[in-house]
């Protein structure tokens, strides 16, 4: 007979059950406690989103005071270009109403072209119509403020960066509307392509949010502030961070917009590459080009091309302003066409840095045109060359240790490892340069960082000084991506790294963007380019240092001359070949407005020296004396235009109110507020979210089914 095995005691071990629970308290006061810690970092760190909303708007105006909140739509925008060659004169103006019985005070802020020289500032309300002048920035501000105070109607407008603009309003009066004008000089970019000339002109209609990295510093004073606080790296956020519509909202911000282009050589073909146009041809060489829908919402970059006809594409062109300014010099703008390849001039193997921005303002569009570009630019490589990929969001991480051979399983190997990459994180660039750029030397090979972002930080000079200290012999390319990047940094990184900005606005662009730049990359350089002009050689001319040409590109040069005679001499080598061209300056074309675009060019050079260390209070008084003379703004000088007439009484208040944005087309808000502008308090938030993960698994843990008889059966 069998006997039944003796079953266990149901009754539990008591002191086996105190310690387990001993240990199960002990290990969720440990989990709450880090929790809790987590919540304290995340509350007092640096969110910049969760205190003050904002009442700066990009496109819209922000009407501000001390009394009730009344809505200020943004009636229209209307845009006039006028294209003469290479230059571009362009009118800005804005409408606005108030629509409130209250007197107004108004800011907004709106992006240009980052080479945009602003000089000039007008101002009306009713039959009013009162000119803006040039002061330094503080003396401005006090002019602006006086104005406010007294009642009288004032307008100013000030630089935060030099694609983003602040303009106030004061005393706006109930139900009138303002109409602001601001006008620009700028010069346009120009590319070979398939033996004919190319001109591009990009308009800016929105400013993306900006990733703002530090730690946040005191509240700012200035009512007109953004959403973000100032910070330890980007001290002024502040006044960069407008704000944006809620997804789902019907606000437009409308638009409308006309370029009349003046070639001065036949046109061949002109194509917007985002917005719908209708096209008019007065004569073959000029055309006029309007929106087709009127106006559009302000959410996306306008660019429009137009290519000459082959024949008449041209080697060397050369403007000339005769006036002279109140220095005593006159000015000149040269731009010359380098030769096509020639058939001796050998490649060099390359060593090619890929370097991708996968943060989440990247969401979307914009990471899926990246992926595809670097996927085509991988495909391009030849087996001689090297290559490597880093991609960053709120850290950097390379694809290999160092650069590897581009043979085909290499390639192959990083094809799928882009394809995978997706987009989340802060967008923290400073140590993905650093990683790229190495400050190294080596002859018999072209080095090459190519950058594919959009741009969207704010600390933009801490990383200007960065690529001019670790660049070495390389070369960097930037490739801004998405409907709206920030031209600005992608523009200048390209200039302090010895490279070129491409911009690729559309994922059905990407593959012909691409294949031009590479057929660029992959032909020898003009180096050692030298510019003389005959009758004046101490010229002052921008760029002071000319960066390598890749051929097919312009060479653009303006200088300020002592004696505007003689002829202009540019030299170079092709390998080993010596290459020449000059230019007589009797065969000059008129050039009103040269002076400015010398003088905008020379201001952000003297900025540049800062980054060297250079004395602030010298450049700042260099920068003064230059924008004073032309009539520009810049970082220290403004535009403020009063009106005499006291027009608000005294005992009348303000009332205040604000007008948020479009987040650029193709971004997505809950990836770009989810990481892009919070700085520092990512870090905050992703403890929390891991002490959360690790209460839940424990709770899981504890509670499994089963554990209670197996902790029985052991004991």
């Amino acid at each position: 007979m069998h006997t039944a095995p003796a079953r266990p005691d149901k009754q539990p071990h008591l002191a086996v059950e105190l310690v387990g629970l001993a240990v199960r308290a002990f290990a969720a006061a440990l989990l709450a406690s880090f929790v809790l810690g987590a919540l304290v970092l995340l509350l007092a760190g640096p969110v910049q989103a969760q205190e003050s909303r904002p009442t700066v708007s990009t496109g819209g105006l922000s009407l501000r005071g001390a009394a009730t909140s009344a809505a200020a739509p943004l009636l229209e925008t209307e845009v006039t270009i006028q294209v003469s060659g290479p230059l571009a004169r362009t009118r800005v103006v804005q409408r606005f109403r108030n629509p409130a019985e209250a007197w107004l005070e108004g800011v907004y802020a709106f992006p240009l072209p980052e080479n945009a020289a602003v000089d000039r500032l007008r101002m009306q309300i009713g039959e009013r119509l009162v000119e803006g002048e040039i002061r330094e920035r503080e003396a401005a501000q006090a002019a602006y403020d006086r104005a406010r105070s007294a009642g009288q109607r004032a307008s100013l407008v000030e630089q935060s960066r030099p694609n983003l603009f602040t303009t106030r309003v004061a005393n706006i009066g109930p139900q009138e509307e303002i109409r602001i004008e601001i006008e620009y000089q700028q010069t346009l970019a120009w590319e070979e392509v398939d033996g004919a000339g190319r001109y591009r002109l990009r308009f800016p209609m929105v400013v993306g949010p900006r990733y703002i990295p530090g730690t946040a510093l005191a509240a700012p004073t200035d009512p007109g502030a953004g959403w973000s606080p100032d910070t330890d790296r980007v001290p002024d956020a502040s006044r960069i961070t407008p704000p944006v519509l809620p997804p789902g909202s019907t606000h437009q911000n409308p638009l409308r917009l006309t370029v009349v282009v003046d070639a001065g050589a036949p046109i061949a073909r002109i194509e917007s590459l985002h917005h719908a146009i209708d096209v008019q041809a007065p004569d073959v060489h000029q055309r006029v080009a309007t929106l087709a829908r009127g106006t559009v919402p302000a959410d996306r970059d306008f660019e429009l091309e137009w290519s000459l006809d082959p024949v008449r594409s041209p080697s060397a062109v050369l403007f000339a302003d005769p006036g002279a300014t109140a220095s005593g010099r006159s000015h000149a703008l040269l731009m010359l066409i380098p030769p096509s390849r020639p058939q001796d001039a050998t490649r060099l193997p390359r060593e090619v840095v890929f370097v991708l921005d996968t943060s989440g303002s990247m969401h979307g569009a914009s990471i899926e045109q990246a992926r595809a570009a670097l996927v085509l630019a991988l495909q391009r490589l030849k087996p001689e060359d090297r290559f490597n990929i880093i991609e960053f969001n709120s850290v950097p991480r390379a694809l290999f240790d160092e650069a590897r051979p581009a043979d085909g399983a290499n390639v192959a190997r990083a094809s799928a490892w882009v394809q995978g990459l997706e987009a989340n994180g802060g967008t923290e660039m400073l140590p993905a340069l650093e990683r790229a750029l190495d400050a190294r030397e080596e002859a018999g090979r072209v080095r090459q960082v190519i950058f594919l972002t959009d741009g969207a930080v704010a600390n933009e000079d801490e990383l200007f000084a960065l690529i001019e200290r670790r660049l070495g012999d390389s070369r960097l390319f930037t490739i801004g991506i998405g409907s709206a990047p920030n031209s600005h940094f992608m523009r200048k990184a390209a200039e302090s790294g010895r490279g070129t900005f491409t911009y690729i606005g559309r994922v059905d662009t990407v593959q012909a963007r691409m294949e031009e730049l590479f057929r660029k990359l992959e032909t020898p350089v003009l180096k050692g380019i030298t510019v003389r002009w005959s009758e004046d050689p101490e010229a002052d001319q921008w760029p002071r240092r000319i960066p390598d040409l890749y051929l097919g590109e312009p060479l653009l040069v303006s200088a300020a001359l002592a004696r505007a005679g003689g002829e202009v001499v540019v030299n170079g080598r092709i390998g080993t070949l010596d290459w020449s061209s000059r230019i007589r300056m009797s065969e000059a074309n008129p050039g009103h407005g040269v002076g400015k675009l010398w003088a905008r060019h020379k201001i952000g050079e003297l900025e540049d020296t800062l980054h060297d260390g250079s004395d602030e209070a010298l450049v700042r008084q260099q920068i003064v004396a230059l924008a004073l003379e032309h009539h520009l703004v810049s970082r220290h000088t403004s535009l403020v235009a009063v009106d005499r007439t006291p027009a608000r009484p005294q005992e009348a208040k303000l009332a205040s109110s604000a007008v948020p944005t479009h987040l650029p087309d193709g971004w997505k808000h809950e990836a770009v507020f989810g990481e892009l502008p919070r700085g520092a308090s990512g870090l905050h938030r992703h403890a929390l979210f891991g002490a959360l993960a690790l209460l839940l698994a424990a709770a899981l843990h504890w509670r499994r089914p089963g554990r209670r008889s197996t902790a029985r059966r052991s004991a």
